[in-house]
């Protein structure tokens, strides 16, 4: 998507991944592991609700610091920063559907409008929302408002959709799957390379919310019995061997750059 607006800062490099298939796979990952991470540690490791949402929040502010102080993509960064919202997001909907006793339709049609308007405000002062020019600190301001939204918006559509709708996890997975696939198809027909990436990103989040759920829970509930410990853990060791490498990509583009 092209645009005549121009960047505030022309020495800043891209500060978003290219979209791969890589790309795509880390971010599933990412969701579930915001999925199972939350469980395991307010349950599991006997964190609660509390301190889980304290101890996440405080690390993804650092994080957040982090990734709006570099000037270029820096992979183990920027995936730490999505890792970590992943799980603040999920905390979020928790604290308004479990603590709250807000309804899972309200909390999914409110973080649908956050979301409508961060993009309507976005588009109004950038006049782009392709991700391929994140280059100045704005940009990705409105990016990563978009991003936390987009999780806290998953989340509650996926319990909405698994839960509160009956289609269970198996079928949530299933449905948003085939959601996903959609997007995809009409992408490759000539479809809007922004929208249609946005609405994949989006659902991404409830259908690894429901693989993760899946994964975790108890058979008798429909799940497959892994638990959120072992669940986490294997997805977060695909995520930094998948990170490592574009790290270590990263790494040697920029040295071959420095030797020209």
């Amino acid at each position: 998507m092209k645009t005549s607006a121009k960047p505030h800062a022309s020495n800043w490099l891209n500060k978003v991944p290219e979209v791969t298939l890589s790309f795509w796979v880390i971010k599933i990952m990412s969701t579930t592991v915001g999925e199972t991470g939350a469980d395991f540690l307010a349950v599991n490791a006997g964190w609660g609700q509390g301190m889980t949402r304290a101890i996440m929040g405080a690390l993804l502010a650092v994080a957040l610091f982090t990734q709006l102080r570099t000037r270029r993509y820096t992979p183990w960064i920027y995936w730490l920063t999505v890792v970590l919202v992943s799980v603040v997001g999920t905390q979020i909907t928790d604290l308004l559907t479990d603590g709250l006793g807000v309804s899972l339709y309200v909390s999914t049609s409110v973080f649908a409008v956050a979301l409508a308007a961060i993009f309507s405000v976005w588009y109004w002062v950038e006049r782009t929302l392709s991700i391929h020019d994140i280059v100045t600190r704005r940009r990705e301001i409105f990016y990563w408002s978009a991003i936390l939204c987009t999780f806290a918006l998953g989340t509650a559509a996926g319990d909405l959709a698994t839960e509160a709708l009956g289609l269970g996890f198996t079928w949530g997975a299933v449905s948003f799957g085939a959601l996903i696939a959609t997007s995809y198809v009409v992408w490759r027909m000539g479809g809007n390379a922004v929208l249609t990436f946005w609405i994949g990103y989006i659902l991404t989040r409830p259908f690894g919310a429901a693989l993760g759920d899946m994964l975790t829970q108890a058979k008798t509930y429909g799940g497959l019995g892994m638990g959120a410990m072992w669940t986490s853990v294997l997805f977060l060791t695909v995520i930094v061997m998948l990170v490592a490498v574009a790290q270590f990509g990263v790494g040697s583009r920029g040295n071959v750059q420095a030797t020209k």
